[in-house]
C-alpha cells in the first residue's frame, strides 16, 4: 500500500511541530523544510487545522503550533482520514472505463480489504507523540531547512 503524498506530508508536519518547542514555523517554513510546494503544504495545513490538530496564526508572532489533540492523535486515524475509506483496488470501475468482470465472485477484494484494515489497525495505537520519541525527535530538529544545489545538478537535503 502506498500513501498519498498529502498523507505523508500531514504526518511529517505534525511530527515536526511536535518537536518545535517554543518556535512556531510558518507554512512557508514547513514547505521549505519538507521540500514541497507551498500550495501543497498550505492545503495540508488547512486540513490539519480544520481537524483541530494544529493552530495557525497569521502576522507577527504567528505560525503553526501543534494542539494537544494533534499530539495525541492516532496515526491510524490520521492515515484513514487522509487516505479515505476506499478499497485498495477499483473493482467497480469508478476510476476506469468498466468494472472488473470477476468482481461478483472474486476473493481478492476481500483479502485486500482485510490487509488494508490490518495495516490501519497496526497504526491505530501509535500517536504523533510516539512518532517523535527518541531518537526521532532530535533527528527532526536537525533536518536542514533548505535544499542545497550540488555540482552536477544533484541536490542534497
Amino acid at each position: 500500500m502506498r500513501l498519498l503524498r498529502s498523507t505523508d506530508l500531514a504526518l511529517r508536519v505534525l511530527m515536526r511541530l511536535a518537536v518545535a518547542g517554543d518556535t512556531n514555523p510558518t507554512t512557508r517554513d514547513v514547505a521549505a523544510a519538507m521540500d514541497v510546494p507551498y500550495t501543497h503544504a498550505a492545503k495540508v495545513v488547512a486540513e490539519l487545522q480544520h481537524r483541530a490538530l494544529l493552530t495557525a496564526r497569521r502576522g507577527r508572532g504567528g505560525g503553526l503550533s501543534l494542539t494537544e489533540e494533534g499530539r495525541g492523535a492516532s496515526v491510524g486515524a490520521l492515515v484513514r482520514a487522509f487516505e479515505g475509506e476506499g478499497d485498495v483496488v477499483d473493482c467497480d470501475g469508478a476510476a476506469s472505463t468498466a468494472p472488473c468482470p470477476l468482481r461478483s465472485d472474486c476473493r481478492l477484494r476481500g483479502a485486500l480489504r482485510r490487509a488494508q484494515e490490518a495495516f490501519y489497525a497496526s497504526l491505530d495505537p501509535l500517536t504523533v507523540a510516539d512518532l517523535t520519541a527518541d531518537p526521532t525527535g532530535p533527528l527532526l530538529l536537525g533536518v536542514p531547512h533548505v535544499r542545497q544545489d550540488l555540482p552536477g545538478g544533484s541536490r542534497r537535503r
